[in-house]
């Protein structure tokens, strides 16, 4: 018998929450004990009295303030001493079976630190021959169509050349998608860590309060010798930037600061350079021909992985020292994975 505790972070998301616990709820997940918990971010839309009314089922741990997703990860696991943690965000819903088929292969002693669902976008989708703002990302050419086709929102994590952290096949056709297994990371929206692996890192970093914290941590375990697996008979199924908008002033702040910040600890230099020019970049874009609601969140994530970037050298030596001596040490062959470009 193993211990899962399945972790929904929220914040003002009670429509949201119901299709997503009632999907964890009916789960069955063999010689397990499944604890079904939501991290609540402070909401004022009525989110705890909904669970106290129709979730008695469900643990509920309320933060004094907003802990982003991050931190409300770090609070969520704050007294959880048991095997494996399932993550599951508040805008998805799991798809019969997802959670055996995620937390099965965390049973088996070995490398295996995490492993990553499949996640495919609600709806269905029709290609058209030009980019609709109505697609799952505003630019792309794939229209909402009830008789269209099903598309991927990610197989994993993947870190690009110029340091963008990506889900791996975006909008991808399900029936054309062939995923490798291996991964170079999970996503965070549905996934199933082995929480003896996280804790040996140091968990999840709180102060990224929002994107790139499974980057970072999938980083942190791959250097520790750790593999990532991609399940793809554990389907889910996400409202794409439900809960927060990649159009959104909280997520371009985020996005360019946490980028910023997570490829500086752990990427190449030459990488790293990359990275630092294309957000200037595209500062410089926005202030010459916008979208002007950009710049100024832009301008203060580049601000401020600039304020912070003493602090993260002095977190890039320490990992690449670590990486130098336990090649040295060479207690595992796979200890250095982290430090080759993914």
């Amino acid at each position: 018998m193993i211990r899962v505790r399945a972790l929904v972070v929220t914040w003002q998301g009670v429509d949201l929450l119901p299709p997503c616990l009632d999907s964890l709820l009916s789960q069955q997940v063999p010689d397990a004990e499944v604890e079904v918990v939501v991290l609540d971010n402070a909401s004022t839309d009525g989110t705890r009295e909904m669970l106290a009314r129709d979730y008695p089922r469900v643990r509920v741990i309320a933060a004094a303030r907003n802990l982003g997703f991050a931190g409300g990860v770090v609070r969520g696991l704050q007294d959880f001493d048991g095997d494996v943690v399932v993550l599951l965000n508040n805008d998805a819903r799991m798809l019969p079976d997802a959670m055996a088929e995620l937390v099965g292969p965390l049973r088996s002693p070995g490398p295996l630190a995490a492993t990553t669902a499949r996640i495919l976008l609600a709806g269905r989708f029709r290609h058209t021959d030009r980019p609709t703002p109505d697609s799952p990302d505003g630019r792309s050419p794939w229209r909402p169509d009830p008789d269209g086709v099903r598309l991927l929102n990610s197989t994993g994590n993947e870190v690009a050349p110029d340091g963008s952290g990506r889900d791996r096949d975006w909008l991808t056709p399900a029936d054309a998608e062939h995923a490798d297994p291996t991964v170079f990371g999970f996503c965070g929206g549905a996934a199933a860590l082995s929480w003896p692996a996280v804790r040996s890192v140091g968990g999840m970093d709180a102060g990224l309060f929002l994107y790139y914290e499974d980057t970072d941590l999938s980083w942190r375990l791959r250097a520790a010798g750790y593999d990532i697996r991609y399940v793809r008979t554990a389907e889910v199924e996400h409202l794409h930037s439900a809960s927060s908008g990649t159009s959104s002033p909280l997520f371009r702040y985020q996005n360019t600061r946490n980028s910023l910040t997570v490829v500086t600890r752990h990427a190449p230099m030459p990488m790293v350079l990359t990275a630092w020019l294309r957000q200037t970049a595209g500062l410089a874009g926005c202030v010459v021909r916008g979208p002007r609601a950009e710049l100024a969140p832009r301008a203060r994530g580049l601000r401020d992985a600039l304020l912070r970037l003493p602090r993260t050298l002095a977190e890039r030596r320490r990992i690449w020292s670590d990486a130098r001596r336990d090649r040295r040490s060479a207690l595992s062959p796979a200890r250095n994975a982290g430090t080759a470009l993914p």
